[in-house]
C-alpha cells in the first residue's frame, strides 16, 4: 500500500514538472515573440488588453445580468405567492387546519391547478413545520417537515425569499415563504404558511445564450482588433524600419536619406532629426576630408619649404667638407650662405609653431585697453633703421590723438611688425606709412608702402600658407619671408575681434587695412 502511495506521488511530481516545463516554454516563446519587434508588441498588447478587458467585462456582465434577473424572478415569485395566499384564504370551501383531514383531493387539485398556473411548486405547512399539503405529492410526503428557517415567517408575519440549490443537479432554486392569511390584520391569527418554489431553468438558458452571444461578439471584435492592430503596427513599424535602413546607410557612408514625408508626426520629427544628423555627419566628414587634404598639402608645402634651404646647406657643406673650396673668400661666402639658410629654416620653424598654436587655440590673448597710436609710434621708431637700410622713409600719420581698443599689446605689436617687415621687404627707395584713424565706433589701422605691389589675381591667395607673390619670389634669401607671416597676422587680428583686407596696385604699392572695435570706457 505504501509503495502504491509513493508511486502515485512520484507520478504526480513528474506530471507537475512536465506542466511547469511546458508553461515555462510557452512563457519563453511568448516573451520572445513579444520582444521581437514593435510590430509584435503592438499586436500582442492589443490582443492581451482586449482579452483581459473582455474577460472582466463578461464576468461583470454575468454578475449584473444574473442579479437583475434574480431580482425580477424574486419579485415575480413574491407576487405569485401573494396571489396564491389570496386564493387559498378566500376559498371558504376548504379548511387548512391540521386537524381537518377532509377534502384532501380537493386541496391537491387546487394546489396543482395553482402550481401549473404559476409554474411553481406550492407547499402548505403549519406552525410546527409539518407539511399539510403540496402540489408535488409524489416528491414530498405530506406529514414531513419544512426547514426550520421558514417557521420564522409565521412568527414575524413577513414574507421572505431564500436561495438554495438542487442537491442532484446543482440548479438554483428560489423559495418564497409567506404567512397564510391576512398579515396586515393583527387580529387575524396566522397558523399556516405557504412555500412557493421555482427553478431558474429559464435564467440559466438566458445566461448561456448571453454568454454565447458575448463569445461570438467578442471573437468578431477580436478579429477586428487583430486586423486593425496589424494595420496599425505596419503603419508604425514600416516608417521606423525605413528609418533604421536609412541610419544603416549613414553608417555605411551614404548621407543621402529618404526625405519622403511620414504619416506619423513623431516619425516625421525623428526622421527630421536623423536627416539633420546625417547632414551634420556629412559636413563633419567633408570637413575631415578637407582637413586631411589640407594636412597633406601642408606637409607637402613644409617639405618643399625645407627642401630648398636644406639642399643648399647640404651642397655648401659637402663642398667645404670635400675640400673643393680652397679660396678663403669663397669659403667664407659659402659659410655665410649656410648661416643665412639656417636662419631662414629657424624662422620657418618658428612661424610654423606660432601658426600651429594659433590654429589649435593654444595662444592666450589678454584683451586690455591699449592705445594704437602709442603702439604704432613705438614700433615705427624701432624699425626706422631697417627701413633706412633700403633707403626708405617710415612714418606714422595719425588723425586722432588717441585710438583705444581692447587687445593684447604683444600680439598687436606682432601684427604691426609683420606687416612693416613685409612692406620694407617689398619697397626700395620709397616710403612706408602707418595710418591711424577713428570713425563710426571703429579704429582703422593702415600700413601702406610704395613697393612693387601684388598682382590683382594673386591678392585672394596672399592669406594662404607659404604663398608668395610671383614678383617677390626672386628676393634674396636674407630678405625672403616664410610665406606664413600674413596667415599669422590674419589669425591674430581675428583673435582680437578685428578684420583685415588688402588692396594693391602692381608697381605702385600695397595697403593693408585693419579695423578694430573702438573701446569706450564709459560703457
Amino acid at each position: 500500500m505504501a509503495g502504491n502511495v509513493k508511486q502515485t506521488e512520484k507520478k504526480f511530481l513528474t506530471a507537475k514538472r512536465v506542466i511547469q516545463r511546458f508553461l515555462k516554454n510557452i512563457k519563453h516563446i511568448l516573451l520572445a515573440q513579444f520582444n521581437k519587434n514593435i510590430y509584435t508588441r503592438i499586436l500582442f498588447t492589443n490582443v492581451i488588453v482586449f482579452t483581459f478587458a473582455f474577460i472582466v467585462l463578461s464576468f461583470i456582465s454575468n454578475l449584473a445580468v444574473k442579479q437583475i434577473i434574480y431580482d425580477q424572478v424574486q419579485q415575480d415569485l413574491l407576487r405569485k405567492a401573494k396571489r396564491v395566499n389570496f386564493v387559498l384564504t378566500k376559498d371558504n370551501n376548504l379548511s387548512w387546519e391540521k386537524s381537518d383531514s377532509d377534502q384532501p383531493v380537493a386541496k391537491q387539485d387546487l394546489l396543482r391547478f395553482l402550481a401549473d398556473s404559476f409554474d411553481v411548486r406550492i407547499t402548505v405547512f403549519d406552525r410546527q413545520g409539518t407539511i399539510l399539503s403540496t402540489s408535488a405529492e409524489q416528491e414530498v410526503v405530506p406529514g414531513s417537515k419544512v426547514d426550520a428557517k421558514f417557521l420564522e415567517t409565521l412568527a414575524s408575519r413577513e414574507t421572505q425569499v431564500t436561495r438554495t440549490s438542487d442537491s442532484e443537479t446543482g440548479q438554483m432554486i428560489l423559495i418564497a415563504a409567506i404567512p397564510m392569511g391576512d398579515t396586515e390584520n393583527p387580529e387575524d391569527s396566522v397558523n399556516n404558511g405557504i412555500l412557493l418554489e421555482t427553478k431558474t431553468t429559464s435564467l440559466e438558458l438566458i445566461l448561456n445564450k448571453m454568454n454565447l452571444f458575448l463569445l461570438i461578439g467578442g471573437t468578431i471584435v477580436l478579429l477586428i482588433i487583430i486586423t486593425l492592430s496589424v494595420n496599425l503596427a505596419m503603419h508604425i513599424s514600416r516608417p521606423i524600419s525605413r528609418l533604421a535602413t536609412s541610419i544603416a546607410e549613414v553608417r555605411r557612408g551614404s548621407y543621402v536619406l529618404n526625405d519622403e514625408e511620414q504619416v506619423l508626426d513623431e516619425i516625421n520629427v525623428l526622421a527630421g532629426q536623423v536627416n539633420k544628423l546625417a547632414l551634420r555627419l556629412e559636413a563633419i566628414r567633408a570637413e575631415s576630408d578637407r582637413m586631411e587634404r589640407e594636412k597633406a598639402r601642408l606637409f607637402a608645402e613644409i617639405s618643399h619649404e625645407f627642401r630648398t634651404p636644406l639642399t643648399a646647406v647640404q651642397g655648401f657643406t659637402e663642398a667645404i667638407r670635400d675640400g673643393m673650396v680652397e679660396d678663403e673668400t669663397l669659403r667664407r661666402k659659402y659659410l655665410d650662405m649656410i648661416y643665412t639658410q639656417t636662419l631662414h629654416i629657424a624662422r620657418l620653424v618658428d612661424d610654423i609653431l606660432a601658426l600651429s598654436r594659433l590654429e589649435s587655440g593654444a595662444v592666450n590673448v589678454e584683451k586690455l585697453p591699449l592705445d594704437l597710436v602709442a603702439l604704432a609710434q613705438g614700433v615705427v621708431m624701432s624699425m626706422e633703421g631697417l627701413a633706412e637700410s633700403k633707403n626708405n622713409t617710415i612714418r606714422v600719420e595719425k588723425k586722432v590723438e588717441s585710438a583705444v581698443v581692447l587687445g593684447d599689446w604683444d600680439r598687436m605689436e606682432q601684427i604691426l611688425r609683420n606687416l612693416l617687415k613685409n612692406a620694407i621687404r617689398a619697397t626700395e627707395n620709397g616710403f612706408i606709412k602707418v595710418g591711424i584713424d577713428s570713425r563710426q565706433g571703429e579704429v582703422l589701422l593702415t600700413v601702406e608702402d610704395s613697393g612693387v605691389g601684388i598682382p590683382p589675381n594673386e591678392i585672394p591667395h596672399i592669406w594662404d600658407r607659404f604663398y608668395r607673390a610671383a614678383n617677390q619670389r626672386g628676393i634674396n634669401m636674407e630678405e625672403k619671408g616664410t610665406g606664413l607671416g600674413l596667415v599669422i597676422v590674419k589669425k591674430l587680428v581675428q583673435l582680437q575681434d578685428g578684420k583685415i583686407d588688402a588692396e594693391s596696385e602692381l608697381g605702385k604699392g600695397t595697403i593693408f587695412r585693419i579695423s578694430f572695435p573702438e573701446f569706450n570706457s564709459k560703457l
